[in-house]
């Protein structure tokens, strides 16, 4: 079955991305990197509004109360299908957007069952990292970001 999800790159002054690490003991690629916020849009919930809870959720970080719409910026949707195990694969439509965030590390409250690290990182080195197999295998972002970033 096919549902939404979100992805949000929080991106700093420096055009620098948030980055998050899988806690290992996450059921779906533990100990990959991802980007800032992943999550499941529930039934009922906007896009936006799950971008809230779900950044509160994973990096322990509160955005502003009256966030809305304009204040994310939207890059793309895409469709994503992996295989989980033999038996389970994940098939999920994604809204990606960017929201400038310019916070320090410390700023970011991770919890621990969602998230083992968090750090920043510039686009070249998350083009590296994937190139690794060092993140989530859903990557269609990067080459969004990529040219985001690189108009600056």
């Amino acid at each position: 079955m096919w549902h939404r999800a979100i992805i949000i790159a929080i991106i700093n002054d420096d055009n620098k991305i948030l980055i998050q690490k899988r806690a290992e003991t996450k059921e779906k690629y533990p100990g990959l990197w991802d980007l800032s916020v992943a999550g499941h849009v529930p039934f009922g919930l906007d896009s936006v509004s799950c971008a809230v809870t779900e950044t509160m959720e994973e990096i322990g970080y509160m955005l502003p109360k009256k966030i809305t719409m304009r204040d994310f910026r939207f890059m793309s949707s895409f469709k994503n299908q992996l295989k989980i195990s033999s038996d389970f694969i994940e098939n999920q439509f994604y809204d990606f957007f960017i929201f400038n965030l310019d916070v320090p590390l410390e700023q970011f409250h991770a919890q621990p069952e969602e998230v083992s690290e968090v750090k920043y990182a510039n686009v070249f080195e998350i083009k590296e990292m994937a190139k690794q197999e060092l993140f989530h295998p859903r990557t269609e972002w990067i080459d969004i970001l990529y040219r985001y970033i690189s108009k600056f």
